[in-house]
């Protein structure tokens, strides 16, 4: 697979690259993140290799993200057609004005049409519900919304980081009210954060919204520069304080490094890899502080595992999911087909079942 192997994102005909990149470091404005010079090497190399898919918001590194990428494109004729541009509405980036972000129908327009100055465009191929704002009904966002599609601002929209049970909701009203559906959703997903399996991932694949991941490498847990010998020592970028893992975080690194070496592949292309083979993932967003950080990541999109090492992976990674969960992915297929197989998935038949000679 590479870059140009174009992926239509959820139930729509937009194409995007396998992986996407994300530039919540692009500025330094928050004590941590890349320059502006390292952040338009990062955006050339993942262009050069055929990339199409940027995404950011309006309050990464308080709107300078996205002044970065407006510069970037601005200043290169005719590529800002060619990428797809998503960026997020929801962070507040006026202290004090309570409708300076959120989800009302004033603070989404006005933050699409700050998003466009900094983007130096005149539209957004993608735009994020970036959270849940809990003081405005659904209706309100959906339809302010859908009036940024209608007005040609915005092509097509995103859900980030809500709940299944709200996601649904909204996906529902705008199905029976023909709004603008959404197409895709950027939940937090890796091998040391599977919890989303329970009813996220399952509701976007019934729902046509292709999965994004963020944070595949859970911070840079996953990244390789964690080990057992330097626990406790090494730094993390964003605190600037020492950083280790859980003896449960551990165990999963460890057999991430055992497949590593069997591919010959380092650590945090193993967990990219495998997180981008997971049912209903579309497009997977990675990120970076350096040129060098991209570009091994980048590499990750050769690395393929076999079925018997993502077995191994997913069961030294496996999650406890809230109720119903477990019941419906083990109990139920069971209960329903009693030993049959269907549509692939063999079931078995209960013990009470199989004990049982009188049929009534």
């Amino acid at each position: 697979m590479s870059l140009d192997s174009y992926i239509s994102l959820g139930r729509s005909g937009l194409r995007v690259s396998p992986f996407c990149l994300g530039t919540m470091t692009f500025g330094e404005e928050w004590g941590w993140g890349t320059s502006v010079a390292e952040s338009e090497a990062i955006l050339t190399e993942y262009v050069e290799r055929d990339g199409n898919f940027i995404d950011t918001a309006n309050i990464y590194t308080n709107g300078h993200s996205e002044k970065i990428i407006g510069d970037y494109l601005a200043a290169r004729g005719g590529l800002r057609d060619r990428v797809v541009l998503s960026t997020k509405f929801f962070g507040n980036l006026h202290v004090g004005d309570p409708n300076g972000g959120g989800a009302g129908r004033k603070a989404v327009i006005k933050q699409c049409e700050e998003s466009l100055r900094r983007l130096q465009t005149d539209y957004i191929d993608l735009y994020w519900l970036h959270n849940w704002d809990r003081k405005t009904p659904i209706e309100e966002t959906l339809r302010a919304m859908d009036d940024l599609v209608a007005s040609g601002k915005v092509r097509y929209l995103g859900v980030s980081d809500l709940p299944a049970w709200k996601v649904a909701q909204a996906q529902m009203i705008a199905h029976f009210r023909d709004y603008a559906p959404m197409i895709a959703m950027q939940i937090e997903y890796s091998l040391l954060a599977r919890t989303v399996e329970g009813e996220l991932t399952p509701m976007a694949q019934e729902l046509g919204l292709g999965v994004m991941p963020w944070g595949p490498l859970r911070g840079g847990k996953l990244s390789g520069k964690y080990t057992r010998a330097n626990a406790g020592k090494q730094m993390s970028d964003r605190t600037g304080s020492a950083a280790g893992l859980t003896e449960t975080e551990y165990a999963i690194l460890d057999v991430v490094n055992e497949v590593a070496a069997e591919v010959g592949a380092n650590t945090a292309a193993v967990a990219l890899a495998w997180v981008h083979g997971r049912p209903g993932v579309a497009s997977t967003l990675i990120g970076a502080t350096r040129l060098d950080q991209i570009k091994s990541n980048l590499d990750a999109i050769d690395v393929t595992l076999t079925g018997d090492q993502i077995d191994r992976l997913d069961a030294i990674s496996k999650p406890a999911l809230n109720f119903p969960a477990d019941n419906n992915r083990d109990l139920a297929p069971n209960l329903a087909f009693a030993g049959a197989t269907v549509d692939g998935m063999k079931t078995m038949a209960l013990p009470m079942l199989e004990k049982s000679a009188t049929r009534y």
